[in-house]
């Protein structure tokens, strides 16, 4: 059997296809990081999107991203050290909560944020190309998002349980 006519395998089926979109997502990261390297942008791909709210904001702390991201608060905090590390963005306190973080980004920053935006529209035709080949991905997943918002899975999988069943 060749590599495309041989039957999937177990993990490969309908079950696992969180872990499918999971392949595609690090696929894309893996060549995204390759475009950046070539363009001499050092925002690690998969923070672009907290860079670009933390721009529009000014100033926020982890809460103010994780809300407008639609992430977790954990997410974002594991990718702040990384992006204070690298100098994009800074952190100091906030004057009227001691507890809490606000940050901001850097001079470094806000250059490597205007390289990341040029690069964006090659990379958007890029995506008009793929799509033009197979289909508008992204509007796929987020089509699968809203239906799964409005009847999430646990849901079907009942509803699936008690249709009757097609005889042959």
């Amino acid at each position: 059997m060749t590599e495309r006519t041989r039957k999937p395998a177990a993990i490969d089926d309908s079950a696992f296809l969180g872990r499918t979109v999971e392949r595609l997502s690090v696929l894309i990261a893996d060549q995204s990081k390759a475009v950046f390297d070539d363009r001499g942008i050092v925002i690690p791909v998969r923070s672009c999107s907290l860079m670009t709210v933390l721009a529009k904001l000014e100033t926020a702390s982890a809460s103010d991203l994780a809300r407008e991201l639609g992430h977790s608060h954990q997410l974002v905090m594991q990718k702040i050290p990384k992006l204070v590390s690298l100098g994009l963005i800074r952190q100091g306190d906030d004057d009227q909560d001691a507890r809490r973080r606000i940050f901001r980004l850097t001079d470094e920053g806000r250059e490597q944020l205007a390289k990341f935006e040029a690069c964006s529209a090659l990379i958007d035709a890029a995506y008009d190309a793929l799509f033009a080949e197979v289909g508008d991905v992204r509007a796929l997943v987020d089509r699968t998002i809203e239906a799964l918002g409005a009847l999430p899975l646990n849901s079907r999988i009942r509803d699936a349980a008690a249709s009757p069943k097609p005889t042959r």
